[in-house]
């Protein structure tokens, strides 16, 4: 299992590396032509569509597979937020969308900072997805007695009722939603994820008022 996904891993990086190095070549090619350059940007959009699924199924596969060791260490969780902030400020920019964080800067939390960072970018881009001009994305974290929480809220449109049970299902796309940008994966990757880490997540959504994930993750106790 572990050789076939190396082998379709790469066997998938490189036509797509080509891919866009060729659509690059086109773009500047085509400045003066609008509708071959819209073209062009329309193309370079669905590359980067097909590589984030390609990656994604590459990481679940993994998963599924017991191929990847989750290597804990203790993070602070302010300075893991700090990197979200980096990754999404061009999109919040460029979108005219406002990504906030709030919590204790002492609080730290027992995990793969690298898979950790994975799951909660992926519920941050699907606020992204799922939220209009003007948007607010709030990120939070607090530590209890017993567990540290991380809660991702947006101001979106919510979600139907009828699509909550089934958010996290591989490839599920609601009939409900306006959005086509996502692939169907990126949830349910943090959820498995998450659930690596032995934590919990749970979604609350209303129509018109907007979403919230809430991540719960065990303190461990000293015996």
């Amino acid at each position: 299992m572990k050789d076939t996904i190396s082998n379709i891993s790469h066997q998938l990086k490189t036509p797509l590396a080509a891919l866009n190095i060729y659509n690059g070549i086109m773009q500047e090619e085509a400045k003066d032509t609008p509708t071959i350059h819209e073209f062009t940007e329309l193309s370079e959009q669905e590359l980067d569509r097909i590589e984030t699924l390609v990656q994604n199924l590459l990481k679940i596969a993994k998963l599924d597979a017991g191929t990847i060791v989750i290597e804990k260490n203790i993070e602070n969780v302010a300075e893991m937020m700090a990197y979200v902030e980096r990754h999404f400020a061009y999109r919040a920019d460029r979108e005219k969308k406002t990504l906030s964080f709030s919590g204790d800067k002492t609080v730290t939390l027992s995990c793969d900072q690298n898979w950790m960072l994975e799951a909660i970018s992926n519920i941050v881009k699907n606020a992204f997805d799922h939220t209009t001009e003007g948007a607010v994305i709030h990120i939070e974290w607090k530590e209890f007695a017993s567990v540290v929480q991380i809660v991702v809220r947006d101001n979106g449109s919510g979600i139907h009722p009828e699509d909550l049970p089934y958010i996290f299902k591989r490839f599920y796309r609601s009939r409900f939603s306006k959005d086509r940008q996502g692939i169907g994966l990126g949830l349910s990757l943090a959820k498995a994820i998450i659930e690596a880490h032995n934590g919990t997540i749970e979604v609350d959504s209303d129509l018109e008022g907007g979403t919230s994930f809430t991540m719960n993750f065990l303190i461990p106790t000293e015996l």
